[in-house]
Formats: structure tokens, sequence, C-alpha cells
């Protein structure tokens, strides 16, 4: 049987870990398709000038189909395999881009939107499930973490698409963006065919000589008695027996002792990540800047811009440095600091705002503050920042290497479809929510963000540096650990240490071999 995948790419593990992540870069390609047009003449004369529900209805409508999508992978994760997933996944975005770019009302722009959030949906969970189990521990966090990168160059690109067609009149100025980004699906969904399976789910599926084969190519050039590879090819060999002893696997084993702690944790951080109020300043931009009293279109979409390049900008650190910073002090360090800048905000617009007249819809703005109105436009840009930064590249990552073998696509699944049900529980409540209470808006999230500083101190223990049979090692202590005490190198095995577990494996697996055939 044929490799079915390209071995020169599978040879370079960076190659590898980043290019599903353009499947992270159809949400940003989302966001800001909808953040772009809502101040588009074409678009409200089209779907008749939507109001705060109706528009936050049609924003919500993908993240509602990425909730169903989120759900699906743990079935079809498991069944079809990683790479097929992620293909499907591709496919899918192509059918909804092409019945939002013709939607002639608002019910067929929903349903297009649903379509590409079931695509986003299986993109966001899977991708940093393959992600995790085919890179190396010293790395898994950057090439994980890629993935809120991808996010951020599909928001800044599609912006840009979206600001260049502005100046095109009627419905082409949003259309044609609608229609460009079906083009990375086709890439990925093309491209994914000449990478690899993920060896751990071709060990699971009783393909050991291809997971052998993949690891060879993924960790040592091809050669199948490297070392490093054998023992990772055995440690993994280990875990999966040792997991098929423990029975049939089921939506229950997320509840057992040992894995209900991890669900929470992967839960709490994909919510985490929504309720920091990072999409506030993503989907709604261009209202937050308008209640700051920023006029003019033009002007709106170009402070916007530097928004979404300042998100980009600052996501390479954390890409670069997440495995030796750590996710517990980004998280904590993130959170924190998104609090204080969306506390600022607030206390400018209540302070320098008050209830007025924007394009016939009553709104609370600043007028004749310039003061104000830079201050709340600086200290959105460094919300944005401190989260591009921290929380945004770890709440992908973290979630994705907390997980043992036999529960991982379903436990992913979940948390990711945390994300999305939260997301759009956000999407659809902002508009009202600045529509009525204003600027209190804007300290409900700080609060937020402050009450998750606090959950990250106190139960997130450090992941950073090792592998997942590692990881598996630090929650097998059940309660008896501290999340603060967890250092870089507590539970931390040497060459030795995993030489000798597989040992202990392989002799358990031989006596019960012996004893079946009694």
């Amino acid at each position: 049987m044929g490799k079915g995948y390209n071995a020169a790419i599978a040879a370079n593990p960076y190659v590898v870990g980043s290019f599903a992540c353009i499947g992270g870069g159809l949400f940003g390609l989302d966001i800001s398709s909808m953040s772009g047009v809502l101040n588009n003449d074409a678009y409200l004369r089209t779907f008749h000038h939507p109001g705060s529900n109706a528009q936050g209805a049609i924003v919500a409508s993908m993240p509602a189909g990425s909730f169903v999508g989120a759900l699906l992978v743990s079935w079809l994760a498991d069944r079809i395999g990683r790479k097929n997933t992620v293909i499907t996944s591709g496919w899918i975005w192509v059918v909804g881009s092409i019945l939002q770019c013709a939607a002639q009302n608002r019910g067929m722009l929903v349903v297009g939107r649903i379509i590409s959030g079931l695509s986003v949906g299986l993109a966001s969970s899977v991708v940093p499930l393959y992600q995790s189990e085919i890179t190396p521990p010293a790395i898994r966090g950057r090439l994980v973490s890629m993935q809120q990168w991808a996010i951020t160059w599909g928001i800044l690109l599609q912006y840009f698409v979206q600001f260049g067609c502005s100046y095109i009149d009627g419905v082409a100025s949003f259309r044609i963006p609608w229609g460009l980004q079906m083009i990375p699906a086709i890439i990925l969904s093309l491209g994914m065919l000449f990478f690899p399976e993920s060896p751990r789910w071709l060990m699971d599926k009783g393909r050991e000589d291809e997971a052998l084969q993949v690891l060879a190519d993924l960790h040592g050039n091809g050669d199948k008695n490297n070392e490093l590879v054998v023992l990772e090819y055995e440690e993994i060999r280990a875990q999966v027996y040792f997991e098929r002893t423990e029975g049939a696997r089921s939506y229950l084993d997320l509840i057992k002792p040992g894995v209900l702690r991890r669900v929470s944790l992967g839960c709490s951080m994909q919510m985490w990540s929504q309720l920091s109020g990072m999409n506030v300043m993503m989907y709604y931009i261009v209202y937050v800047f308008q209640g700051a009293g920023l006029t003019g279109r033009r002007a709106n979409l170009i402070a916007d811009s530097v928004q979404y390049v300042l998100n980009v900008a600052l996501t390479i650190p954390a890409i670069l440095y997440i495995d030796r910073w750590g996710r517990r002090p980004l998280l904590i360090a993130g959170s924190a600091l998104m609090g204080f800048w969306f506390m600022l905000v607030g206390g400018l617009q209540g302070r320098f705002g008050a209830w007025g007249d924007v394009d016939g819809t009553e709104t609370w703005v600043i007028t004749g503050h310039d003061a104000a109105t830079k201050g709340i436009i600086v200290c959105s840009y460094l919300c944005v920042c401190s989260f591009a930064i921290s929380i945004g590249p770890v709440s992908w990552t973290y979630p994705a290497e907390i997980f043992p073998l036999r529960v991982r696509a379903k436990a992913v699944s979940i948390s990711t479809a945390t994300n999305w049900a939260f997301n759009f529980a956000l999407a659809w409540a902002v508009p009202p929510g600045l529509s009525n209470i204003a600027y209190k808006t804007y300290f409900i999230f700080g609060a937020f963000d402050f009450a998750a500083c606090i959950h990250f101190f106190f139960c997130f223990p450090e992941t950073a540096g090792r592998s997942l049979e590692e990881v598996e090692e630090i929650f097998a202590q059940g309660h008896a650990f501290t999340a603060w005490k967890i250092g870089r190198d507590v539970g931390k095995k040497t060459v030795e240490d995993a030489k000798k577990q597989v040992k202990e494996l392989e002799l358990h697996e031989h006596i019960d071999e012996k004893v079946s055939d009694v």
C-alpha cells in the first residue's frame, strides 16, 4: 500500500503542522466578512437595514453552525481520521460561501452562514487535534498556536478585501469578498491530500506499520530505526494498548475520574476565550469606534484595519515563545490586562458619552471629546494586543494537549463546541447590549476577564514542553496535584524513564497474551 502522502513534506514538522492552520483561517475570514459590511450601504439595502437584534442573529448563525460542526468531530475524526475531516471541512466551506455570495435575502444568507459555520466547527476542532498528534513536544505549542495566527490572518486579509471592494458601487462590494473566501478552502482540501494522517489515530486503528512510517518521516528523516522514533512509537503503542483495556469508548468516559477535571478545564479555556470580549472587538469594532465618536466611514475602516494588523503582529511573539514562556503565565497576564483595558473603555464611555443619533439609530456616543475618543481607540488596540499574545494562541493549544487518546477527539470537540456556544450567545447579545446598556457592556467583559485570571491561576497546571503521554501523568495524580505548583520540570520524564515505562507496559501486554492463550 502506498503512503498516501508526500514523504518530503512530512519530513518538515513546521510545514505539516502549519498547513492545516488554513482551517483556522476560515474562521477569521468569516469574522471580518461581517464586520466589514456593517456600515456598507449596499449590504444594508439588500438585506433591508437589519436592526440590532436581526444583525446579531445574522452574525450568530455562523457560530450556531460551528457548534454543530464541533460536536460532529467527536464522531467524524475517530471514524474517518483527522486528515480526512480537515479535507471535508474545506469542501463544506465552499458550499457555504457560494450560498452567501448568491444570497438574495436574510434567510438565504443565514443558511449559507450556518453551512460555513459547520465547516469552521469541524476545522477548529480537528486542526489543533491533528497538530498536537503529529508534532514533537518541543514545538507543539508553537505549531498549535499557529491556528490562532491563521485566524488573525484570515481576519486581516478578508478585511482588506472588504476595504478595497467598498469602493465598488452596488452589491458587488460585498458579494465579491464573500465569493473569494472559498479559495483558501479549496487550497486546504486539495493540499491536505499530500499530508500524512495522525500516527496516533493510525495506531488506534491497528495500522501500526503505517504509524511507524509516519513517525519516521515526521521525526526521523524516514529512518524507522531512529532511537527517538522507536521510543515514541513504543510509547504510543503502549498507551493505546493500555487505553484499549479500559473498555469501549463513549461519552460517559468524559465524566470518569481523571477525565472530568480535564474536560472542565478544556471547556473553561474555550469559554473564557469568548467571555474575554475579544470577539466584541472583532465582530463589532465598527460599533465600538462609532460609539467612541469616530466619524466617517473611511476613517472607521482605516482604524479597524490597524486593529486587525496589530492582531496579526502580536500573535507572532506568542507563537515563537509559547513553549518557552509556558501556558499559565500567558493566560494569567493576558486576562488581567484585558480586564484592565475593558474597564478603561467602559469608564471613558460612561464619563464622556451620552445618548445620541448615529445614522438614524439611537446610540451611546462620545461627541466633542477628542482625547476620550483617542483613548478608547488606543485601549481597544491594547486589548486586542493583550489577547493576541496570550489567550488567543493558548486557547487552542491547551485543550488539544490535556486529554488521553481514547477520549481526545470527543473531549476536544466538546471543548470547541463550548467555544461556539458562547460565541453564538455573544454574537447575538452584543448589538442589543450596546443599544440598551451601552458602556456597561464593557464593564461586564472586564469582570469576566478578572474572573478568568483567578480561575487560570488556581486551576490550570503547566503543560509546556511535555509529550502528550507526559501530560497524562500529571493528571493521573488525580486531585493530588496543585495547579500552580506544577513547574516546567515537575512530572517530566527522561528518556530512560520512558523506556522503563514502555518495558513495563509491554510486560503487562505479554502476560495478558499468555493468559488469553491459556
